[in-house]
């Protein structure tokens, strides 16, 4: 099974007051396709390609605040969080609960626009990545199928982790993957030089 792993960005994410006797509402995006990533641990950089996401539409996935399993916001079970897929990428609508908690420490810090960012936690298809080194050296990893989403999350620091056990996973791979890149750009190269001279 592959590791779990967690990506934040600085989408924007806004608290929408309900209408009269409605619930405030929680809107984000939690991913965006085909935009890189910063660098991911100084390795590499990451896109999400349309599609992505079609398999885990109907997973059963929680709202967290921070990712917090104790501080949960909806869950798609529930019909407390609305997944969807948009043009821009992974579109999320969360009904928190009425709580004081709630209200001071999520809603009132998204109204104020002190909390900007979202992130999802999941896992990446066995095929569902394809990793490439560009011209210049960059590493590029596109993700092109999840095998699982497991929440969405408004976040106070929109940053990626840069530790523990899917870090460490995604850096044996990316490892391999550059040796793989390498490789195969030296024998292109070797194959244009050997054709290059029986054409001579």
């Amino acid at each position: 099974m592959s590791e779990v792993e967690k990506r934040a960005l600085a989408a924007e994410v806004r608290a929408e007051e309900g209408e009269e006797g409605q619930p405030a509402r929680i809107v984000g995006h939690g991913a965006v396709f085909n935009k890189r990533s910063e660098m991911i641990m100084g390795m590499f950089k990451e896109e999400i390609a349309p599609g992505a996401f079609d398999d885990v539409l109907g997973d059963d996935v929680r709202a967290l605040f921070n990712h917090d399993a104790n501080f949960v916001l909806g869950r798609t079970r529930a019909k407390t969080l609305e997944l969807s897929v948009d043009a821009e990428g992974l579109r999320y609508e969360i009904t928190p609960p009425d709580t004081q908690s709630v209200r001071d420490l999520v809603l009132a810090p998204l109204s104020r626009g002190d909390i900007t960012g979202s992130s999802f936690a999941f896992r990446v298809a066995p095929d569902g990545d394809e990793w490439r080194e560009e011209d210049d050296g960059l590493i590029v990893r596109t993700i092109t199928r999840f095998s699982r989403l497991l929440d969405v999350s408004p976040v106070t620091y929109p940053a990626y982790p840069d530790a523990g056990a899917a870090a460490r996973s995604l850096e044996a791979r990316c490892a391999e993957v550059q040796n793989l890149a390498r490789k195969a750009i030296n024998e292109r190269r070797a194959r244009e030089r050997f054709l290059e001279m029986i054409h001579a």
